[in-house]
């Protein structure tokens, strides 16, 4: 796949300058300024505004034609009728991409005010993100140019959305869950740069392991496009999408929003599965399994063990195990004696792996070391119950041990954990999560986010017997 350098500006950019900086906070000028100053952002600053001498520290200029030096990314922030003489500033001193925020163009309807904006933009060899959008965060550049919180954490799940106000609330509940973002893309109306490009440009990103999207609809007549564009992009990297719009009225509030063509639920079913494209349902299906793909190695196999310390949950994870077409292992009965050395005597070793409610911290740890041992199993399913003789914080803190011996090496494979309890189990699920092993509270979680890395699994591997 072909590496598009031009949107390179537009997450590593080397200047910025913010059109419509404003002095006064509470203003999205302002904020936005704010955000790249304090994020850490180490490029040129430049704010553009024709009232003010300096901004937030900063030199302010009256335009960006005034700028003695080359500028990468120009922040549009003025409005909408003012754009489009902005834009042809911005062309003429050389900027790369135009980041839109102003909202009123074709979700409101103005359908040429944004062709106009993008015409100017294709004289002068620019890209656009937006318009109508909050911004854009890639956080190995230490760049967070958006109107949303200040602090995104670090890590390897890019979130692409369709939605501003959605986008900013899940930006605050990443920070909260502590799930760690490279790249966060508001989209809007898409006038240029869209999904597909954002896609593309992070599947050949270091700093990305999985693709997550907030999508409700594609521009009429791209779908073949988008099928096979991002059929290139699943082979690379696992892409999760969540498919807003999928009732009528749900369909024509998402056209009313950013102009998007919502279409039949069924075409995107039909077009998600071609494109090898994991289909979520809700903003916590999504990152639950996101963190899966962003910590764990791909399955090597179908064969997946549950190892519980309660019969009750360890039979819920069952029943989602099969719903989800989770395949539980057999285990030989060498694998079962082995497991039955990690148990009391009425402990069960056929799968799952009841260790009893008796267990403690070194039954848990030996049976997760034969599991990792074992050329039987690919996969593991951690379950725990809130037992008052196992503290689920020391139990984390010997998987994070036991998980780090075996991380990177031949033994290496999936592991997810599923914890239910109260408090001291949340501090424990928070724990494990740190330590980059997916926990949930509650087992079917644990076995819905294990059963879409197996599924990827499946479709590379049809992919490679095609070839």
């Amino acid at each position: 796949m072909a590496i598009d350098n031009s949107l390179k500006p537009l997450f590593e950019p080397r200047s910025i300058a913010i059109i419509g900086a404003s002095r006064s906070p509470g203003k999205i000028g302002h904020t936005i300024m704010k955000n790249i100053i304090e994020y850490g952002y180490k490029g040129k600053i430049y704010p553009i505004n024709p009232k003010a001498d300096e901004i937030l520290g900063y030199k302010a200029y009256k335009s960006v034609v005034e700028v003695p030096d080359e500028i990468d990314m120009a922040i549009i922030v003025v409005p909408e009728q003012v754009v489009p003489k902005v834009a042809e500033e911005c062309g003429k001193k050389g900027v790369k991409v135009l980041v839109v925020i102003t909202s009123g163009f074709s979700e409101v309807g103005n359908v040429e005010a944004e062709r106009k904006l993008v015409e100017i933009a294709r004289r002068y060899g620019m890209r656009i993100l937006g318009p109508n959008i909050f911004g854009i965060a890639y956080t190995p550049a230490k760049l967070n140019a958006t109107f949303g919180p200040k602090d995104v954490l670090e890590g390897p799940i890019a979130f692409i959305t369709q939605s501003g106000a959605l986008g900013i609330a899940l930006m605050g509940w990443t920070i909260m869950e502590e799930i760690g973002i490279s790249a966060l893309v508001s989209m809007g109306n898409m006038a240029d740069i869209d999904v597909i490009d954002v896609s593309k440009y992070l599947a050949n990103d270091p700093n990305t392991k999985v693709i997550t999207i907030y999508l409700e609809g594609l521009k009429p007549g791209t779908g073949r496009k988008f099928i096979e564009e991002m059929k290139k992009v699943t082979v690379k990297k696992p892409v999760i999408v969540i498919k807003a719009g999928r009732s009528k009225r749900g369909a024509a509030a998402a056209a009313s929003h950013t102009g998007s063509l919502a279409g039949s639920d069924n075409l995107y079913q039909a077009a998600f599965k071609q494109a090898g494209i994991i289909r979520a349902y809700t903003t916590e299906e999504m990152f639950d399994w996101a963190r899966a793909f962003a910590s764990q190695p791909i399955p090597r196999g179908e064969e997946t063990i549950i190892i519980t310390n309660g019969g009750g949950v360890g039979v819920l994870a069952t029943d989602a195990a099969e719903e989800h077409n989770v395949k539980l292992l057999d285990p030989s009965p060498e694998l079962k004696e082995k497991f039955k050395k990690t148990m009391p005597w009425f402990g069960s070793a056929k799968n799952p792996i009841d260790l009893t409610g008796q267990a403690v911290v070194e039954n848990y740890v030996e049976a997760l070391r034969t599991a990792f041992e074992s050329d039987e199993i690919h996969n593991i399913i951690l379950l725990y119950c809130r037992t008052a003789i196992l503290d689920p914080r020391d139990l984390a803190n010997a998987i994070v041990k036991l998980y780090g011996e075996y991380k990177g090496t031949a033994h290496s494979k999936p592991l997810v954990a599923g914890f239910v309890g109260g408090e001291d189990v949340r501090e424990a699920i928070r724990l494990l999560n740190k330590n980059g092993i997916p926990a949930y509270p509650s087992a079917e979680r644990a076995v819905a986010s294990i059963a879409k890395m197996i599924w990827y699994m499946r479709y590379l591997n049809k992919i490679k017997s095609r070839k």
